[in-house]
């Protein structure tokens, strides 16, 4: 019960804090983003009509399954990783000194 008093009142705190809002997005003639107020910039709100747009570039899925396979290889090295905690003596190999323990 003692827990749940200050997680109700941070609750409440997040609760009631005011929004963030971001900067308006201006975009240029050609529907590229642009900063408010730059030269070639149009008003705040505005966007290209959509019979004015372009169609997105198709995408290349060999390079997707490529970067797909990249990260798998990278993780299945990141497994077969010896273990290692440095708790034992076993996991140092000999250094100079040893033997005048």
């Amino acid at each position: 019960m003692r827990l749940s008093i200050p997680a109700l009142g941070l609750l409440i705190v997040l609760l009631s804090a005011p929004a963030a809002l971001a900067a308006p997005t201006c975009q240029d003639r050609a529907g590229g983003t642009i900063r408010c107020g730059a030269e070639g910039a149009m008003p705040a709100g505005w966007s290209l009509p959509d019979s004015e747009r372009e169609a997105p570039p198709p995408t290349d899925t060999l390079a997707m399954w490529e970067a797909i396979a990249m990260v798998a290889m990278l993780l299945a090295l990141i497994a077969i990783m010896p273990e290692f905690d440095g708790r034992s003596d076993a996991d140092w190999d000999r250094q100079e000194g040893d033997d005048e323990r």
